[in-house]
C-alpha cells in the first residue's frame, strides 16, 4: 500500500509547477459549436463521432475513448475534447511564442474544417449559444458530465446554461515561484473583467439580444458560488500555495473515477476522501490523479493548477484566439508590465473588483470605474501588453491588433453584432452563423 496523501503532498503538487523562466510556455484552450449548415441545429453526438473519427483518420490524432464512445483525440501534447453539450474544445500543446500558437489554432481550424464542411457542418466562434434553446442541445456520453448535470441545479439556476450553451477561450501561464504565481494570480484577477470586457461576445439567446454583452460570464455569477468567482482570498497577505490547498479542499466533490467508472460525490468533502470516509467509495483513498481531477472542477476567473489559467473571455473568431494570448503574454511574463499592473492594481478593493465582475458583463467598456471607465483602464492595460511583447523581442505585437481595434473604437464585439442584429440583419440572429463561422 503507498502512504495516505498529506496535505504537504497536495501542497507539492502544486508546487511542482513553478520553472524558470526560459521554460515558461504558452496554452490556449479554445471551444466552438459545431451546427449543421443547412439547419442551423447543434450537432448531435453521432456527428461529433463522425468529426472525431475523420480527424483521427485523416489528421493522424488518436482516439480517446470511454465506454465504446470515442470522447476526444490526442497528438502529442494538444488534445481534442467534447464539453457537454458537444462544445468542440482544442487544448493546445505548451508553446514557446505566439507565433507557434496562432500556427496551432490555424492548423486545428483548418482540420476541423476540412472534416466539417464534407458532412455540411460549420464551426461558430461565439460565447453563447444564440438560438436554440436548452431543451435543443444534445447530451455527450460523457460520465462525469452526467453527474455535473444532475447536481448544477442544485446549487444555482443558471449551471445547465453553462454546460450546454457556452464558450470560452483561455490562456494558461506558467510561474517561476510561489511569489510569481501569487503576483501573476492577483493581476489575473484583477484585470479578468477587462478581458471579459474586450472579448464581450454572447449578446445573443434564443434569437433576440440577451441584455448582455457577454452573458457567458454572467451565468457565471449563478453557477455554483462554491467553486467560480473572483476569490478574494487571494488578496489576503498569508496567500500561497497552502491557501489555494485550503480552499480546494472545501470545495464540494463532483466524481471519484475508479475501474473506469465515474462515482456520484457530488457534496462531499475531499478532506473527508483524505481519511477514507467517503459515503461513496468507503475506505478509497484519494491519488494524486484525483486531486488532479478535482482541481479541474474548480471554476473561478483565474484558476491554479500547475500553471494559471485566465478563464475570462467569450469564444470568438480566430484572429481574436491569438489575440487573447498575446494580451496576457505581454503584461505576465514581461517584468516591467507585470509590476506595473501590481502597482495599477494594488488599491483596488475586493467590492470594486466585485463591482467589475458583476457589471462588465452588461455595459463592457463603458462601466464606470473610479473617475473614468473600463475603456480607460483598457487604453492603459493595452499599451502595458504591447510593451511586454515588444521586450519579449519575438515580434508578437502584431497579435493584439484585434484587441487594439475594439479598444480604440470603445465597440466590443458583441456590440459590433448587435448592432449588425438592428439594422442589416433586420433582427434575426441567423447571419451570426455566417459572420462568426470559422
Amino acid at each position: 500500500m503507498t502512504e495516505p496523501l498529506t496535505k504537504e503532498d497536495l501542497m507539492a503538487y502544486l508546487v511542482s509547477g513553478c520553472k524558470p523562466k526560459e521554460n515558461w510556455r504558452i496554452g490556449t484552450e479554445h471551444e466552438k459549436f459545431g451546427f449543421e449548415v443547412d439547419t442551423l441545429r447543434p450537432i448531435k453526438y453521432d456527428q461529433i463521432r463522425d468529426i472525431l473519427n475523420g480527424l483521427a483518420e485523416r489528421f493522424d490524432w488518436d482516439k480517446i475513448v470511454e465506454e465504446n464512445n470515442v470522447i476526444g483525440l490526442k497528438q502529442g501534447k494538444q488534445s481534442i475534447s467534447l464539453e457537454p453539450g458537444g462544445q468542440f474544445e482544442l487544448s493546445g500543446a505548451p508553446l514557446e511564442t505566439l507565433h507557434q500558437t496562432c500556427a496551432e489554432v490555424n492548423s486545428h481550424l483548418y482540420q476541423v474544417k476540412a472534416v466539417g464542411e464534407e458532412m455540411g457542418i460549420g464551426f461558430l466562434g461565439i460565447g453563447f449559444q444564440p438560438k436554440w434553446a436548452l431543451s435543443d442541445i444534445p447530451i455527450m456520453p460523457k460520465g462525469r458530465y452526467e453527474i455535473m448535470r444532475n447536481y448544477m441545479p442544485k446549487v444555482g439556476s443558471l449551471g445547465l446554461d453553462m454546460m450546454f450553451r457556452t464558450c470560452t477561450v483561455q490562456v494558461n501561464l506558467d510561474f517561476s515561484s510561489e511569489q510569481d504565481m501569487i503576483r501573476k494570480f492577483r493581476a489575473g484577477l484583477a484585470l479578468q473583467p477587462i478581458a471579459t470586457a474586450i472579448f464581450a461576445n454572447s449578446p445573443f439567446k434564443e434569437g433576440k439580444p440577451n441584455g448582455y454583452l457577454s452573458l457567458r460570464s454572467h451565468i457565471w455569477t449563478d453557477t455554483d458560488n462554491n467553486r467560480s468567482g473572483m476569490l478574494p482570498f487571494v488578496f489576503d497577505d498569508s496567500f500561497g500555495f497552502e491557501r489555494y490547498v485550503d480552499y480546494a479542499l472545501d470545495v464540494p466533490m463532483y466524481f471519484v473515477y475508479r475501474n473506469k467508472k465515474y462515482i456520484d460525490c457530488t457534496g462531499m468533502s475531499f478532506r473527508d476522501f483524505m481519511v477514507g470516509k467517503l459515503p461513496q467509495a468507503p475506505g478509497e483513498l484519494p491519488t494524486l490523479n484525483d486531486w488532479e481531477n478535482h482541481l479541474t472542477t474548480i471554476f473561478p476567473e483565474v484558476r491554479l493548477k500547475r500553471y494559471l489559467e485566465m478563464r475570462g473571455a467569450d469564444g470568438g473568431p480566430w484572429r481574436r484566439l491569438c489575440a487573447l494570448p498575446a494580451f496576457w503574454v505581454g503584461l505576465l511574463y514581461d517584468e516591467e508590465s507585470l509590476q506595473s499592473i501590481s502597482d495599477m492594481t494594488s488599491d483596488w478593493t475586493n467590492e470594486e473588483r466585485e463591482m467589475l465582475r458583476r457589471k462588465v458583463p452588461v455595459t463592457g467598456l463603458k462601466t464606470p470605474f473610479r473617475d473614468g471607465y473600463v475603456r480607460d483602464l483598457a487604453e492603459e492595460i493595452l499599451q502595458l501588453s504591447k510593451n511586454g511583447l515588444e521586450r519579449r523581442g519575438y515580434k508578437e505585437v502584431s497579435f493584439l491588433r484585434e484587441v487594439d481595434a475594439v479598444i480604440s473604437s470603445g465597440v466590443t464585439p458583441a456590440e459590433r453584432l448587435l448592432n449588425l442584429y438592428e439594422t442589416k440583419w433586420q433582427r434575426s440572429v441567423d447571419p451570426v452563423f455566417q459572420e462568426l463561422l470559422y
